[in-house]
This record gives structure tokens, C-alpha cells and sequence, in this order.
């Protein structure tokens, strides 16, 4: 077999694999899903305060289209900043502030819905023991801090001046 022949039949079998993955995956999605808040795995994510724990519920968020169940403690701030993809609050529990540039202050509860469009600079403040769903579509979750006047900053220099909450986290309910 020559080397051109091998190349493109390596290709072939390359397409068919991607075009096959796809159609899994689309697949998938069109299925129920159920995950049990309790059996839920909180981490940190990079970039983000450690105040702040998330567990993956759906997708993959380094791809998009995924759906994080996140939980902070009282005082866990969110500096200035802002994502590529537009991203959905959800609160479930507790109270939080939500901050927009060019916009009023918003104080989110449970059941609350809060819509923030691709790059627009937002901060969030958990008041009240939080938990919250957030769901981006169409890009890589990612979070890009500004300074006070708009300049993008690295996320150490905006964690760093980021005020630290006094509790420790608070334990999540039990779930019946």
C-alpha cells in the first residue's frame, strides 16, 4: 500500500470516527438525565475563588454546553470579570448580589434567573450560604478578570485583592 494510500484511508477511518462520535453524542442528549444533587463531586475550578466548590452536571465545560451545580459561603466574592460564553444563574438556595457594568445591582434568591450575555462584566457576592445552577452554551466555560477600569488582569492579581469570607464552608443540607 503506498504511503499516500494509507494516509488517506487513515483520514477516512479518522472522519467516520469524528461523524460517528458526533452522532453518539447527539444521541445522548437526547435522553433523560438525572443526577442526585447527593451524589454530586465539589471541586474547586481553576480561576475561581476557592470559596466558591462546583460539581459538573452536565457536558463538559472546557467544550461548552455544560451545566455546573456551584455552592459558596457567605462573603464569597467574584471580582470584576467576565466569559465568553453567555452564562444563566439559577439560584437554588441562599442569597447573592450580582453586580453589572452599566447596570443595577441585583439581589438573587431562591428561584431567581439571571441571564448575563457573552463579555459583559458582571461581579457576584454570595450573601447567604449559596447554591446556584450555571449553565453556558456555545463556548469553553472561562472567566476573565478586569481591573476598575476594564483592563484584563490575571486571576491571581483579582483573587488575590478579593475580600476572603470569615466562615468556613457551610455544610451542604441533607436531601430526603
Amino acid at each position: 500500500m503506498s504511503f499516500a494510500r494509507s494516509v488517506s484511508l487513515s483520514l477516512l477511518v479518522l472522519a467516520i470516527f469524528a461523524i460517528t462520535s458526533q452522532l453518539l453524542l447527539a444521541q445522548q442528549s437526547d435522553k433523560p438525565l438525572y443526577v442526585a444533587g447527593i451524589t454530586s463531586k465539589f471541586t474547586n475550578f481553576p480561576g475561581v475563588p476557592q470559596c466558591m466548590l462546583g460539581a459538573v452536571q452536565e457536558g463538559d465545560p472546557s467544550k461548552g454546553n455544560a451545566v455546573l451545580l456551584l455552592k459558596a459561603q457567605s462573603g464569597c466574592m467574584v471580582p470584576w470579570h467576565w466569559h465568553t460564553p453567555s452564562e444563566q444563574l439559577m439560584m437554588v438556595s441562599g442569597r447573592a448580589k450580582a453586580e453589572m457594568k452599566d447596570g443595577a445591582p441585583v439581589i438573587l434568591r431562591a428561584g431567581d434567573y439571571l441571564n448575563l450575555t457573552s463579555k459583559h462584566v458582571h461581579q457576584f457576592t454570595c450573601l447567604a450560604s449559596c447554591m446556584l445552577f450555571d449553565v453556558t452554551a456555545a463556548a469553553p466555560f472561562d472567566v476573565h478578570y478586569v481591573d476598575a477600569i476594564g483592563n484584563e488582569i490575571p486571576a491571581e492579581q483579582a483573587l488575590k485583592a478579593a475580600p476572603k469570607p470569615a466562615k468556613t464552608m457551610a455544610k451542604p443540607a441533607k436531601q430526603e
